[in-house]
């Protein structure tokens, strides 16, 4: 039986919340990059310091880490997983988690393939890579651009006779929507009723969200999964030409999967697929219009777009931190590990390593190794949909920018409040003169 809502807010959340507090106002730097809005906004000198105390230091929950070396052994070894297994936990912490469970399924609980560990991971991954394959995802460029020309015609009809306009509600934001939307069979008129719910369940990737943050995000989770279970039911009956379509009929030795199983890939589809590309796109506005020069560079040298998208995974990255549980006792960087310890990578952090990336706070489209980021993670839990983001963010930002060279930004943009993935909710911008008329 699920547990009443209050419960497993105060289980997942509420007691996390106040260990968070406690521990910031003693001044640990993990608690205050939690908690305080003002190094969220502006993380990286605080990943500096955490970097500088060594290797892996303590943060109110798990160990942390900064550093890309470690950071990447960390997300590659077998010895750490992303299942808690509650026979290594204390008594405490085990009733906790019992006590978390039911409610709206989330894309950090099983079966998301976020959630599970080999062998059940690596059996969803093989069913899902079965239809999301490199030419599958290559076959949706025309539509992409076509998609991006499309938006940015109706943009210009909104910001004609120079009125600034949101280019996340305009465009960063609908063009991953739409794709992934396309991607999973629906229809392009619930686009926005997805982009309504997937911001209403993105904080459920945070730690210590409030009880009025847990039970928006468990409605819009829980009215996505009803209309996806009906979803299910009539791509059975009428199946199109979408990858899930495919997937629903997909199947192994063990059969196809469950409904349960469908609605966790389904929803983690949906929330990589546009949550962190929205981000991706919008960070790169935001960096490219900040340093004009790097954009002159990409001007005068368009084979740089996707060089570019990789440097703004590693300089502001969509995604700022993960974690793993040590499966086993190991060592890393000469520290021991002891099983069942939870270690936080920071992701954001890691990709500013100057151990790895020369003048590493420098915005440089041109870097040689931007694409040693960490920013899609690594291992077997690497991004299934890294093609398809990069995809996305080099014709999202190009088509931009090749259409308003001059775009400039008319008041600060607004970063979202949520403290794993980093982006922006509004960005008002002036377009300026298009490069080319805009299609009738």
């Amino acid at each position: 039986m699920a547990a009443p809502q209050t419960v497993r807010w105060a289980a997942r959340h509420g007691i996390a919340r106040t260990v968070l507090n406690r521990h910031a106002r003693r001044g640990n730097l993990d608690a205050r990059l939690m908690t305080e809005r003002a190094l969220r906004e502006d993380p990286f000198a605080s990943y500096d310091e955490v970097r500088a105390r060594g290797p892996i230091s303590r943060g109110p929950f798990a160990l942390t880490s900064a550093s890309h070396e470690v950071c990447g052994a960390i997300l590659r070894s077998d010895s750490f997983g992303v299942e808690l297994r509650p026979q290594q936990l204390p008594g405490l912490a085990r009733r906790v988690i019992a006590a978390s469970r039911g409610g709206a399924l989330t894309p950090v609980d099983p079966p998301s393939m976020l959630a599970v560990d080999p062998p059940t991971h690596t059996r969803y991954r093989r069913l899902v890579s079965k239809v999301f394959t490199p030419r599958a995802i290559e076959a949706l460029r025309p539509r992409m651009q076509q998609l991006a020309n499309d938006l940015l015609d109706d943009l210009d009809t909104a910001g004609r006779d120079g009125a600034p306009v949101d280019l996340v509600q305009g465009y960063a934001a609908l063009l991953p929507v739409t794709v992934i939307a396309e991607i999973l069979g629906v229809p392009t008129a619930m686009r926005d009723q997805f982009l309504s719910w997937g911001n209403g369940a993105a904080v459920t990737l945070d730690i210590g969200i409030g009880l009025g943050e847990f039970r928006r995000a468990e409605a819009a989770l829980t009215a996505m999964r009803s209309w996806m279970n009906d979803h299910f039911q009539r791509l059975r009956r009428d199946p199109g030409d979408d990858l899930l379509s495919q997937l629903v009929q997909v199947e192994d030795a063990e059969g196809p999967l469950t409904e349960l199983e469908l609605a966790g890939t389904a929803m983690l589809l949906l929330g990589a697929g546009f949550e962190t590309t929205v981000n991706l796109i919008g960070n790169g506005v935001v960096q490219l219009v900040r340093h004009p020069d790097q954009l002159r560079t990409l001007q005068e040298q368009p084979d740089l777009w996707g060089n570019a998208v990789e440097e703004v995974l590693r300089y502001d990255s969509p995604v700022q931190r993960t974690a793993r549980v040590a499966m086993s006792e190991t060592e890393i960087a000469g520290q021991r590990i002891p099983q069942g310890a939870l270690v936080a990578c920071l992701l954001g952090g890691a990709n500013r390593d100057p151990a790895v990336f020369a003048d590493p706070h420098s915005f440089d489209v041109t870097r040689a190794n931007a694409r040693d980021h960490l920013a899609f993670s690594a291992g077997i839990h690497f991004c299934l949909g890294a093609a398809l983001a990069r995809m996305e963010g080099q014709i999202g930002l190009q088509t931009l920018f090749e259409r308003y060279p001059h775009l400039t930004i008319a008041a600060d943009p607004h970063r979202r409040g949520t403290r794993v993935l980093r982006g922006y909710d509004r960005i008002p911008v002036t377009l300026g003169a298009a490069s080319f008329p805009a299609a009738a």
